[in-house]
């Protein structure tokens, strides 16, 4: 038996469609349950900011915040080969129970829009492992 949570709870895809975990999470004693906060209202909030990045320090900022408040990691680095587009862009979203695999993929999805939107923010992105450094 799971115990109710004190905040409103994203509520539970379809039996089939997702492989979050989002039960096993519920269940399990101890477990970090802050994902299940990200309701799909908040979820269209959080990817509309995404889409809306004004500089690197707003994607890092954002990035910590998702961190801090939804315990969801990700990792934004140059790809390994050489970056000439977007798609060299590596956006990661860690796995974490109760996080669904849709959520998995937009982020990366709307932080790849803003970027597209704003490219200075790519070339900072690419400039903080030293690529434009010695120019």
């Amino acid at each position: 038996m799971t115990t109710p949570l004190p905040f409103p709870i994203r509520t539970e895809c379809p039996p089939g469609t997702c492989v979050c975990g989002r039960d096993e999470l519920m269940a399990a004693p101890g477990g970090d349950v802050r994902i299940l906060r990200l309701t799909r209202a908040e979820e269209k909030k959080l990817m509309e900011r995404l889409e809306n990045l004004t500089s690197l320090e707003d994607l890092r900022r954002m990035q910590d915040r998702m961190e801090q408040q939804l315990g969801v990691r990700l990792s934004i680095t140059p790809g390994p080969n050489e970056v000439r587009t977007l798609r060299g862009i590596a956006i990661l979203v860690l796995e974490q129970p109760g996080l669904c695999r849709k959520t998995r993929q937009a982020i990366p999805a709307a932080i790849k829009k803003s970027l597209d939107q704003r490219p200075e923010i790519t070339y900072e992105l690419l400039d903080e492992s030293g690529l434009f450094g010695s120019l």
